[in-house]
């Protein structure tokens, strides 16, 4: 016994001490999450751009990043209204009259007030409380607070949640990293990414053998598909929700993205209240919004807010307990959230400046949905739905059967070992569908819109002639 003390000793004293902390013994959950937006191929670009300024010669001369929707890191210029803050407003509702002073954990009084009031002008006046308004670090924070109130259970009565297929990551790692069931709804691909209530029955009814169904997420305007529901689909879904007795989430960032004739935006909470009894009074239901997305773009300041309705008095409670055990979201973003939310009135002297930055910016990128969808069906082995609202387009990709035959024996997803190809030879950086989710042999990566008119252009003229090329290697 004495001599392998003695061996111990001795490697501790040489540093061979193991780590208390590796990845066999790690938590499961987080090895489990999946962000595919910053995933491998992500970091692959950044090591592409560190060659590049480090003089290594490659078949292009810079690596483009249509991976993630940052307007200002693809050269949108910052509205300027939002720039020149109504600080002393904002200042006399801050703690020591300043914006690096901690504010109470739901947020800034004033701040909830005036959200709640932009909810009111948004809904035509149906009202908003804001006792009922979270401020929050981005949508993304809220979304996870919500997300954890629900999670309860084991096995069998483990929480399931209902999330669209394609969907935005966050909610695939979020449900992973709380160990809830992920519950895939497809959203139908022929239709434009309509959403089917039929398919929403499927979905539960199979769930329910090996799970407790309890929330439906729903992204309106869709990401990454970009597709803008009809008020009948949002009815018929707070009735399936109502039916079914499933708490809604409606996560609404891209709500002033809206770009096709014929779609408008309409919030779950007014198609909610308008609906009247029961649906109104009963029905629960969280909104998210943000500041980093719209015309606004500002993903930096990571502010952003969630609206309650119908929820249980002493469940609002614990989610406050919870948001403060953060302390509470970033001032300066809440600041920045004031400003979207109480725009210029046409009385002000900035407005007539704010009106005409904001409809440049919505009609460019109303602009690039139509290129990128044109651009893109024109090419053969490539179709794109139209991209009728947020910033994104999802077009599906024929890949040959050699390709996905090469892909599986590098260990890839056919789509992930396209995107790895076409960023090697053209710098063009995309995100496989495969990290969003897709119906099974079908392919798709997730690109954004926002590049400048002309560099999206030839951004998707070399990804169609690289698609060609690709083919052609493999048939």
């Amino acid at each position: 016994m004495a001599s392998s003390t003695g061996d111990r000793s001795q490697a501790v004293r040489h540093g061979l001490r193991a780590k208390v902390l590796t990845l066999d013994g790690m938590n499961p959950r987080v090895r489990r999450v999946e962000y595919a937006v910053r995933g491998p191929i992500v970091q692959r670009a950044l090591e592409l751009e560190q060659e590049l300024r480090q003089g290594v010669k490659k078949p292009f001369t810079e690596v483009i990043r249509a991976n993630i929707g940052d307007a200002q890191a693809m050269g949108q210029r910052p509205i300027t209204f939002l720039r020149q803050k109504r600080a002393e407003r904002i200042l006399q509702a801050c703690g020591g009259h300043s914006l690096g002073a901690y504010s109470v954990s739901s947020g800034i009084q004033l701040i909830r007030e005036d959200v709640a009031r932009y909810i009111e002008r948004r809904d035509g006046g149906i009202p908003a409380d804001p006792n009922n308004v979270f401020l929050s670090t981005g949508a993304s924070d809220a979304i996870v607070t919500v997300l954890k109130l629900l999670v309860a259970g084991e096995g069998h009565t483990r929480t399931g949640v209902l999330i669209p297929i394609p969907q935005y990551p966050l909610y695939s790692a979020t449900l992973a990293e709380l160990g809830a069931v992920q519950v895939d709804y497809y959203l139908d691909e022929e239709r434009a990414w309509a959403l089917d209530v039929a398919e929403l029955h499927r979905a539960l009814g199979q769930a329910r053998d090996h799970c407790r169904p309890r929330a439906l997420c729903v992204i309106n305007p869709g990401n990454p598909t970009g597709q803008v529901q009809t008020r009948e689909c949002i009815e018929a879904v707070i009735r399936f929700a109502f039916e079914e007795r499933l708490f809604l989430l409606a996560d609404e960032v891209y709500q002033d993205n809206v770009y096709a004739a014929g779609s408008q935006f309409h919030s779950f909470k007014k198609v909610l209240m308008e609906m009247g009894p029961p649906y109104a009074g009963q029905q629960e239901l969280a909104s998210f919004h943000s500041t980093s997305k719209g015309y606004m773009g500002e993903c930096g300041f990571r502010g952003g807010y969630v609206e309650v309705v119908n929820m249980d008095a002493a469940v609002q409670q614990q989610m406050l307990k919870l948001m403060s055990v953060r302390l509470c979201p970033p001032v300066p973003g809440q600041a920045l959230l004031d400003l979207v939310v109480s725009p210029p009135a046409p009385t002000d002297p900035s407005f007539a400046q704010f009106q005409a930055e904001k409809q440049a910016v919505l009609a460019e990128l109303a602009a690039k949905a139509k290129l990128t969808e044109q651009v893109f069906n024109e090419a053969p082995g490539i179709s794109c739905n139209p991209v009728q609202g947020a910033m994104y387009s999802f077009p599906r990709v024929q890949l040959p059967p050699r390709a996905v035959e090469r892909a599986q024996e590098l260990g890839l997803a056919p789509d992930m070992f396209f995107c790895l190809r076409l960023l090697e030879e053209t710098g063009i950086c995309v995100v496989p569908g495969s990290g969003f989710g897709q119906r099974e042999g079908t392919y798709h990566f997730r690109m954004t819109i926002l590049p400048p008119l002309e560099k999206l252009r030839l951004l998707l003229e070399k990804l169609s002639r690289f698609h060609a090329k690709f083919t052609l290697e493999y048939s």
